[in-house]
């Protein structure tokens, strides 16, 4: 829609401000009817009779938006802009100009323009609308720099760097590695799968999970995911999911001694009393060496009174691979929901 205009200025005089409304409300009616010829001749006619009201000017930056010639729209804009400033339009008017220019720039691919131009608009009149397409502008220039950044041979070298640190114990120097190579190659299950393995090690469930899910939603034929998405499970100390998961790894490979090992397991240990559990494991002479070691003692009482310390210790190799071995015999579980 076009503009709708506020009083003149004193230095306009009276007849010409008169005749410049006239103009300007042919040019509405014309612009209504789509007949932007017209319309853009009695917009002109109305400039060229009153030169300081900003609303003529912005007027004509519709007509050239509506003939999606953006580049002239931007220039119009910007021109009704300085007379608003010069004139001291209302901050709404100016606001709308702004939004324009911002519109028209997005038609034209520079985002970092309308960004700046719907950010005007908002500094001069807050409304819902100019928040919203400045919101719409930010998401499309965060998607641009992430398909910019996009590259699946430096994903590679990062996956491979990720891998060599996931070998030599560096948990969190791999998920380091692995996230960067997912912003690179955001479609490679794999890379998620990886990081996934990461988190399991050191006990991040639910971040594990996430990226498992990932994964195979990339790949829904990736079992491996499949696989680490069970471990998962088992993690949280949620035997009944892990059990499934296992059983759609089944479906796509039956043949899976992983899948079935781990299948069993599931059944075996939903049907063990947990006392029974944990005798099991203090025969375990690996369990007796973790819970005798002071440090480690240190560290579980230290889990009591706060559970969230545990991520700090698990920065070191050693103490993540000990903290599993507990888990794993069933001495200690990760609350999740």
């Amino acid at each position: 829609t076009v503009d709708g205009g506020e009083g003149a200025p004193p230095t306009v005089d009276a007849a010409q401000r008169a005749a410049a409304l006239a103009a300007k409300l042919r040019g509405n009616e014309a612009y209504k009817k789509k007949d932007l010829d017209t319309a853009w001749g009695e917009y002109t006619t109305a400039v060229s009779l009153d030169p300081t009201d900003m609303t003529f000017v912005s007027n004509l930056a519709a007509v050239q938006f509506e003939r999606k010639d953006y580049p002239a729209c931007v220039a119009e804009c910007q021109r009704a802009l300085q007379v608003g400033r010069e004139h001291r339009a209302d901050f709404k008017l100016m606001a709308k100009a702004w939004a324009r220019l911002g519109n028209a720039a997005k038609r034209l691919g520079q985002l970092d323009t309308a960004k700046m131009a719907f950010e005007k608009a908002l500094t001069e009149h807050r409304t819902p609308d100019y928040r919203t397409s400045l919101s719409e502008i930010e998401s499309l220039i965060k998607k641009k720099n992430e398909q910019d950044y996009i590259n699946p041979e430096l994903a590679e070298e990062e996956k491979q760097a990720g891998n060599a640190c996931f070998k030599s114990g560096d948990f969190s120097g791999a998920v380091k590695r692995y996230s960067e190579a997912i912003r690179r190659n955001p479609s490679d299950s794999k890379i998620y799968s990886n990081r996934a393995a990461c988190y399991t090690k050191l006990m991040s469930f639910d971040l594990a999970l996430k990226d498992c899910e990932k994964a195979i939603e990339l790949d829904p034929q990736f079992i491996k995911a499949f696989l680490r998405k069970a471990m998962v499970h088992k993690g949280m100390g949620q035997t009944s999911k892990a059990q499934a998961t296992y059983e759609k790894a089944l479906e796509l490979d039956p043949n899976c001694t992983e899948a079935m090992e781990g299948y069993r397991s599931c059944a075996m240990q939903s049907h063990t009393d947990p006392e029974e559990v944990r005798k099991r494991a203090m025969n375990d002479p690996e369990v007796q060496r973790i819970l005798n070691d002071p440090a480690m003692r240190m560290i579980l009482e230290q889990m009591q009174s706060d559970p969230n310390a545990i991520q700090d210790h698990l920065k070191n190799p050693a103490i993540a691979e000990k903290f599993m071995k507990l888990r794993e015999a069933g001495l200690i579980q990760v609350a999740y929901k």
